[in-house]
């Protein structure tokens, strides 16, 4: 990358530039451009990328801008929306969000010494040509019911100004502004290297990586990477090493191998959809970069068991534009010396705490994201928050699930972060979610016309207190390390017990189907797409579970074998019995009873989700047991 001039290159194309002959100018001036994409993203969080060669598209530009192109809806994920017999998609392009081009630095164009280009269009999905569906529609749909029902709130409740830093009167304002930023963790490692489990433990518990230098071929990746995204004027605030990965082995080149690094890259806030596209071009430009350097990298929230997995804190802001041309943060207090929030904020907050348990399967849906969400790792693992040791005393509390942000000297920093998003959870629906279910506590806090002071109260009760809108038998604040200071006994009981398998967390859209209204807001397109989405991940769990899981816990089994050792002892002769107990009772079927391996496999084929579930649980915790097990057994092996 060092001999290519990115000064030549075209970045993004804005809103204000998607007239049809700026886009031509635009094209035509950058021949590096090759290709057009337009990028809707399914229920699945994938995104489409069809190669359209740029003469195509400027020869028929006004009809893909109105029509936009058609796909085989069996090929992407809208599952009981799109199928075999009604599979019409069309992919039609966004015009009021950045378009970006994504460069390939492996296919340089002669003619102009530049990489070749592809213009990434986002794009909305539409079914059978007059339903729109998808992500990106679940995520514009609730964030305009948020905007029109918080404005409507406002209105018919103005005591609560009295409570805002800011802002006197619904006459004020001019729009509702939402905002959302996300920060993204990724492990890098040299191709071929395996992770070494033991040694990242070590590394990890010493923090010896945390914050600390980058070196070599990562140094110069995650440099070059940050150049690159500031030209999409992402505006990074920083990439840094996370608490993961070992120091790098020099050879006798002078490179760098064994390779194994936790990193994180972070960069400002935008709009809600705005955010989820920048996320999704944010991750094509980091596996981009770091392959041009030899290197891979994962986004898996858990890609090493026993070790810090990756997460994507997500974080929340809601602010209204008034007419003067100011803007106001609508959870800040006119009264932040003595007051942590307003109403609106505490509201927002208490919403999405109230009701977590039907976000759950929107944040974390997969095996994987459960993997993380364990004590220990620093990922959240209950269901609490964290304001402040005291009001003039911001929160850094690490350890809840979602915490309050705040900066005494710029109020417009207040915003939530959530800490259970991964980098696979679907950006669109968290954030659309996330909105809903704030609406859900604004709604309640306004309508009981509640002041700041007796909110705090609220959110700060005890187990066993009533309270107008939260939970009677349950505690929604801790300032304390909630991994240290509470059992789980004492976690479940307070904070609530969380879904241990996917199957367990997407329950409770039959269990609590009624507060599925709080999210869809009696939108019969919303409770579809929802349904979709549920079909589509239920679908991954049980394929992911049937063809990987089991068969790689099937491996290991078989790769935990018995040593030849002259000098075995019968200590050796119990370890590698206790080993091969372990290992019959996960993989070695008998006429007279199968191994659990194959009862999980005949739940999911039987469709028994339930016991299948259970047995997942079994299995992850016999499959640690055998690890600790053999590893026991081969090191007293010489």
């Amino acid at each position: 990358m060092r001999n290519i001039n990115l000064d030549k290159m075209l970045f993004t194309i804005a809103p204000e530039e998607h007239e049809i002959d700026k886009i031509k100018e635009i094209l035509n001036n950058h021949p590096e451009v090759k290709f057009v994409s337009l990028v809707g993203v399914d229920l699945a969080g994938h995104s489409t990328d069809e190669k359209i060669p740029v003469a195509a598209f400027i020869e028929d530009i006004e009809k893909t801008l109105r029509d936009g192109a058609q796909t085989d809806g069996s090929s992407v994920a809208l599952p009981t929306i799109a199928d075999l017999s009604n599979a019409r998609v069309d992919i039609l392009p966004d015009k009021d969000v950045d378009w970006f081009v994504e460069y390939n630095f492996n296919n340089i164009d002669y003619a102009t010494g530049l990489p070749t280009g592809t213009l990434r269009i986002p794009s909305f999905l539409r079914h059978n040509g007059d339903r729109y569906v998808g992500s990106r529609t679940f995520l514009r749909d609730t964030t305009e019911i948020f905007k029109k029902e918080l404005w409507r709130l406002l209105e018919e409740n103005p005591y609560v100004f009295e409570h805002i830093g800011g802002v006197d009167s619904i006459d004020d304002i001019e729009e509702i502004v939402l905002t959302n930023a996300t920060e993204l963790e990724f492990w890098v490692k040299t191709p071929d290297d395996s992770f070494e489990r033991d040694r990242l433990f070590t590394s990890q518990e010493l923090k010896e990586q945390y914050w600390q230098r980058t070196i070599g071929v990562v140094q110069t990746a995650l440099e070059q990477t940050i150049v690159v995204l500031d030209r999409y004027n992402f505006s990074v605030e920083m990439g840094h090493k996370e608490v993961g990965g070992v120091r790098a082995k020099m050879d006798n080149t002078g490179s760098y191998s064994n390779i194994m690094e936790q990193l994180e890259i972070d960069w400002k806030y935008s709009s809600p959809m705005q955010c989820g596209d920048n996320e999704g071009q944010v991750k094509h430009i980091v596996r981009d970069v770091f392959r041009y350097y030899n290197l891979e990298v994962t986004f898996l929230a858990k890609p090493i068991e026993g070790v810090a997995g990756n997460g994507e804190h997500t974080h929340f802001g809601i602010a209204a534009k008034l007419k003067n041309g100011k803007r106001v943060n609508l959870f800040e207090t006119n009264d932040p010396k003595n007051q942590f929030m307003s109403p609106i904020g505490y509201g927002a907050l208490m919403g999405i705490l109230k009701n977590y348990e039907i976000y759950y399967p929107f944040v974390a849906p997969t095996h994987d994201a459960f993997q993380r969400l364990k004590p220990g790792f620093e990922a959240p693992v209950c269901t609490v928050t964290s304001l402040g040791m005291d009001h003039q005393t911001p929160s850094r509390n690490r350890t809840v699930l979602i915490g309050l942000v705040r900066d005494l000297a710029n109020p417009l920093a207040t915003r939530f972060e959530l800490r259970s998003p991964n980098p696979h959870s679907n950006t669109f629906l968290v954030c659309g979610v996330g909105y809903m279910l704030m609406l859900d506590g604004i709604k309640a806090v306004l309508e009981a016309g509640k002041t700041s002071t007796e909110l705090e109260k609220s959110i700060s009760k005890w187990y066993g207190e009533d309270d107008f809108y939260l939970e009677t038998r349950r505690e929604y604040r801790s300032e304390k390390n909630v991994f240290t200071e509470y059992t789980s006994e004492e976690r479940e009981k307070l904070f609530g017990k969380a879904p241990a398998t996917v199957w367990e967390c997407f329950k409770v859209f039959e269990d609590r189907a009624e507060d599925l209204e709080k999210i869809t807001y009696g939108s019969d397109n919303l409770k579809a797409i929802i349904g979709s989405y549920k079909a589509q991940m239920l679908s991954k769990w049980c394929t992911e579970y049937h063809d990987r899981i089991i068969p790689s816990a099937m491996n290991f089994v078989r790769k935990c074998v018995p040593i030849e050792c002259e000098d075995a002892t019968d200590y050796d002769e119990v370890n590698w019995k206790e080993v091969n107990k372990l290992r019959w009772k996960l993989g070695k079927d008998s006429l007279k009873k199968k191994s659990l391996l194959q009862e999980a496999k005949d739940a999911l084929d039987s469709g028994d989700f339930e016991k299948a579930a259970e047995c997942e649980l079994k299995i992850q915790k016999m499959g640690e047991q055998l690890r600790a097990a053999y590893t026991k057994y081969t090191k007293n092996m010489f």
